[in-house]
């Protein structure tokens, strides 16, 4: 797994393009690293948008109500 730090969008999409070509080893800039099996990279993925999404705020939906009366 990457050492405990703080993930960065790279690193997901680095993570979900070697799921995707079937793929066990993943660059992070200057290292590459090799999991041992699909569930270990998929595993990862989990932990890295865990991380990412709970650091972005949470938009509130927004919305507008129409009121429409006979005259």
């Amino acid at each position: 797994m990457l050492p405990s730090m703080a993930y960065t969008q790279q690193d997901l999409d680095s993570i979900k393009s070697a799921i995707a070509a079937g793929e066990l080893s993943v660059r992070f800039g200057d290292r590459q690293i090799t999991y041992r099996s699909l569930d270990e990279l998929i595993r990862i993925q989990n932990q890295i948008e865990a991380e990412l999404y709970a650091a972005k705020p949470r938009l509130s939906p927004r919305h507008r109500i129409a009121r429409f009366a006979d005259e």
